[in-house]
């Protein structure tokens, strides 16, 4: 007796339908599952043998061989207990054949209930682009799939409610979602108006966000540089649906998704711990998975105490911050994940991170001090555009009237007009924000006089800067005017974005 059922897998951050091809023949006892299962589709057998058996229905003591095609693709996950066991009572007769335009995903407990799955928003979406017209997947990842409108989703808590559904004894209703309403913007925890003082660090947060730039806060402990860090998202733009859709893909995958929470609709904030694994970071493994970087993504990512990280670590962010994506390569596919972040990481001057600090007094010795800032590269600091000096608030500002401190919402609405600004600017280029623009467009679109040109030849010999610092510098200029409304980029615009590099001579080098 042969059956087949459809199911649903993830390469990278889509989906494609996988047939479920059950074969149940007479001779030895046996449970086989082919097709590039990895280690939790083999165990299968076992979780489908008891689900079956513990929800009343009739398991066969025959031989079966369970074929998930394409066989040529490696899959994982738990998603096939529940189409490997349907396809089984289908073969036995217990259950009427599936119609070929549904598909059944679910991880089966012993008992025969549901547990959630990973990828349920990107199998959904996907869906409908090989004719899929119905879901039934568990109730726990039902409101996620519903964000897709194209699809009906049946949601369902057990072996025994998919049998009865499909058989007709139990009606089940498809879960519908009211996208418009679910798609609100949430109040953050935490506001700028926390910040006392730190002006100028707010400044190039502001500039940062606008332009989309990536920044650098150097201070001693305490000075506030994790604080500024967490609130940074609340003066991003709002995310735009297509957006948030996208990154909700990208977590869905990733199982970071609580059951509650069917759509991001706030910015991410990612701040992972310095003992972090480059895979880890960057994303890979044996079948690729999406790492900080993009799980960060149209949002932030933040590294604090920067040069603990693993070099290795380090040095793997140099092609998603420049490419806006990660390219994971294998011998059977080539994954790609978007990584279009905003990179904020934090340091200390020098290892015990007093270095310049008036209130206390810098014990390491010069050579102390040089290994730990050799930790991060000269090619990896050019990719950062802001290096910002976060020095220890005075005491007083803590009393201080906190009448004339601006809010997030204050900021935000700047930074709005001048994105506004960019994407009227750069319309129909595939460009955004300033932070992505190349050498043509540098060129295209930021012009500079005579008196601004000769004081950037002058900095440029001053400070050693590289090719790709100087395009740092004129893009930050370039936002600097677009928050000042003004069309041209003037003197005064670029001598602040070089303030942005100065500093750091005092302690990091280019």
């Amino acid at each position: 007796m042969l059956s087949i059922t459809k199911s649903m897998a993830i390469l990278g951050i889509d989906g494609y339908v996988v047939d479920v091809e059950i074969d149940i023949s007479n001779g030895l006892p046996a449970f086989d599952i082919v097709g590039l299962g990895d280690t939790e589709i083999k165990e299968s057998r076992d979780r489908v043998r008891a689900a079956i058996k513990n929800s009343g229905y009739e398991f066969p003591v025959k031989k079966i061989t369970v074929n998930l095609a394409p066989a040529n693709t490696k899959k994982e996950g738990t998603s096939f207990d529940l189409p490997i066991a349907v396809g089984i009572l289908i073969c036995t007769g217990q259950v009427k054949p599936v119609d070929n335009d549904t598909v059944l995903l679910g991880e089966l407990s012993l008992d025969g209930s549901l547990r959630p799955i990973k990828g349920a928003l990107p199998m959904a979406m996907d869906a409908r682009l090989y004719g899929i017209k119905r879901i039934i997947l568990p109730y726990a990842n039902a409101k996620e799939a519903a964000i897709t409108k194209d699809v009906e989703v049946i949601p369902v808590k057990s072996l025994k409610d998919v049998v009865d559904y499909i058989n007709g004894i139990k009606v089940i209703d498809s879960i519908k979602i009211d996208i418009d309403e679910l798609f609100k913007r949430k109040n953050y925890d935490v506001d700028f108006s926390d910040v006392k003082g730190q002006e100028n660090a707010k400044r190039a947060f502001e500039i940062a966000a606008a332009g989309g730039h990536n920044v650098m806060l150097v201070g001693p402990p305490g000075s506030g540089k994790t604080m500024l860090a967490r609130r940074f998202p609340t003066i991003l733009p709002e995310m735009t649906l297509e957006e948030a859709l996208e990154v909700t893909k990208i977590h869905s995958i990733a199982g970071t998704l609580s059951e509650d929470v069917s759509l991001l609709t706030n910015r991410v904030f990612r701040a992972p711990h310095h003992t972090i694994s480059t895979v880890s970071l960057v994303g890979g493994g044996r079948i690729p998975k999406p790492g900080e970087v993009s799980l960060a993504h149209y949002g932030v990512l933040f590294l604090d105490e920067f040069p603990e990280f693993r070099r290795d670590a380090i040095e793997a962010l140099r092609q998603p911050l420049e490419d806006e994506c990660v390219t994971i390569s294998r011998v059977n596919a080539t994954f790609t994940y978007p990584a279009k972040v905003i990179l904020i990481v934090a340091l200390n001057p020098c290892p015990c991170g007093y270095l310049g600090d008036d209130t206390h007094e810098c014990r390491c010795t010069p050579n102390e001090i040089r290994r730990y800032q050799n930790k991060i590269s000269g090619p990896l600091l050019d990719r950062i555009d802001l290096h910002v000096e976060v020095n220890r608030v005075d005491k007083q500002k803590y009393f201080d009237d906190d009448a004339n401190v601006e809010t997030s919402e204050m900021i935000r609405n700047r930074v709005k007009k001048a994105r506004e600004i960019q994407l009227k600017r750069y319309k129909g280029s595939g460009i955004f924000f300033n932070s992505q623009l190349n050498n043509n467009m540098i060129k295209k679109y930021i012009k500079l006089d005579k008196k601004t040109t000769d004081m950037i030849k002058e900095y440029f010999d001053t400070l050693g800067l590289s090719a790709r610092a100087y395009n740092k510098i004129v893009k930050l200029a370039r936002t600097i005017a677009d928050l000042e409304g003004s069309h041209d980029v003037k003197y005064e615009h670029v001598v602040e974005a070089f303030q942005y590099r100065n500093f750091n001579n005092k302690y990091i080098s280019n």
